[in-house]
């Protein structure tokens, strides 16, 4: 009996509203995922300004993790999407399998690291000897969930190179219906519920994560037949394994810098007070969300790209990186308007502080104006991914976080405090998002024809 063929769904029909529908069906679990870390900080924002500025110091660290996570669901989804593209059902099953089960062995290796490193790192950032215990209390709990992080990334990842963004979308959707329900439960001790603070955050992020977990198995397993239990001979995994990486390790390195750098930006904001860093936490996730829409198209870009690339339909790919610039230019310029309208009232949402409101309010009246450029840079990155330019795409990250936002933030805090540093946050995207886009199509333009 043949095994089902997965299909290229993205090599024909119209481009702009293939894009379109996929993205509005990923953006729902993108926005989704996204209010999944703003929930976490409504809650525990109400036990006070010590759980929320731990809070803060654990978002570059687990930051860290999704970007090793994205890293190989990216670089699985790019591999994949092209073998689907060419039709390699047998190759399709090796590199969804073994992604898969190179993900599991990472997260071991992870897990252990991170629970021996705890208080040193945490101390290095700049946790307080006051914070340090709640951190402690949640990252305990956050690393034993870890497998159910990663594996659903590259689970979904892997759906959607199918050109299937509604499922992965829902499997989202469903981990925040749990975390939303189980977080006041558990952090307040509702009925019959014990109160257990930010330790009740962690395990219903655990709790929740594992729905994915187990959803997106079940996809990958019994719909799309996606899962091969043949044991195969070693050299056709290590040859998965030699694929993916090609491209995810690039990826998870470049993504890796990111949380490297707001760790960095947190430690400098750190020497305002610990009001401060709340703020900021906030404010980072305020950002996260405001970009969600853009992340959105880029996670449905890749396939788009991977399918027509493997096809050999050149122009389907030139055209749909032109139709997606327009749009994250004239979406992120209404987000921008919207959240300086109305940043005093978002910022008073998630702490009743002044000094906190005040960072938030801050962030958010300087930084927006580059979300445009930032969904440029966004988009780029993830074209030259799928196209084989793993190295230029984390050259672009290294130039924006590493050569220019750390050291302009260094500068603008010495010259003007909290808005020099938001101030350089903003002149890195805005810089590096030109610049990546230059680089895109200098490649289209050599390189695919």
């Amino acid at each position: 009996m043949q095994p089902k063929r997965t299909t290229a769904k993205l090599i024909e029909g119209p481009i702009g509203k293939t894009l379109t529908n996929m993205t509005i069906a990923m953006t729902l679990g993108m926005v989704g995922m996204v209010a999944f870390n703003l929930i976490d900080t409504f809650f525990i924002g109400k036990l006070g300004t010590d759980q929320l500025a731990a809070l803060s110091f654990t978002f570059p660290v687990v930051l860290v993790v999704s970007s090793i996570a994205l890293g190989l669901g990216f670089g699985a989804s790019a591999v994949i999407s092209r073998a689907i593209g060419e039709g390699d059902q047998h190759k399709v099953q090796r590199l969804t399998t073994d992604s898969l089960l190179l993900s599991i062995i990472i997260v071991i290796g992870f897990v252990t690291l991170g629970l021996l490193t705890i208080e040193p790192l945490f101390k290095a950032m700049g946790a307080t000897s006051k914070i340090i215990p709640y951190i402690k209390t949640y990252m305990k709990i956050w690393y034993l969930g870890m497998p159910f992080v990663v594996v659903p990334m590259v689970g979904n990842n892997a759906i959607r190179a199918t050109g299937d963004a509604k499922t992965p979308s829902i499997i989202m959707l469903i981990a925040v219906c749990v975390n939303t329900i189980l977080d006041p439960l558990l952090i307040f001790g509702i009925g019959p519920f014990p109160e257990l603070g930010i330790q009740g955050a962690a395990i219903a992020t655990v709790i929740s994560r594992f729905t994915t977990f187990s959803v997106a198995l079940w996809v990958l397993i019994k719909r799309e037949k996606m899962i091969s239990f043949v044991i195969p001979k070693i050299t056709e995994i290590i040859n998965s394994w030699k694929q993916v990486l090609f491209i995810g390790i690039p990826i998870a390195g470049s993504r890796i810098i990111i949380p490297i750098t707001i760790g960095i930006i947190t430690r400098i904001v750190s020497s305002y007070g610990i009001k401060a860093v709340a703020g900021f936490g906030v404010a980072s996730r305020i950002e996260f969300f405001s970009l969600a829409v853009v992340h959105a198209l880029a996670s449905v870009f890749g396939p788009f790209i991977g399918q027509n690339l493997g096809a050999k339909k050149f122009d389907r790919v030139h055209t749909a990186i032109k139709i997606s610039y327009r749009f994250s230019i004239l979406w992120e310029i209404a987000i921008w308007i919207l959240l300086v309208s109305f940043r005093n009232t978002i910022a008073g949402i998630f702490n009743d502080d002044a000094q906190v409101i005040s960072t938030i309010a801050l962030y958010l009246m300087i930084v927006p104006i580059s979300y445009s450029m930032q969904g440029i840079f966004i988009l780029s990155t993830t074209a030259l991914n799928v196209m084989h330019k793993p190295l230029q795409a984390a050259g672009l990250t290294i130039i924006q976080m590493l050569i220019l936002c750390i050291p302009l933030a260094l500068l603008g805090s010495y010259l003007f405090g909290l808005t020099g540093i938001f101030a350089a946050i903003t002149l890195s995207y805005i810089v590096s998002g030109f610049f990546s886009r230059k680089v895109l199509l200098r490649f289209c333009k050599s390189e695919i024809k």
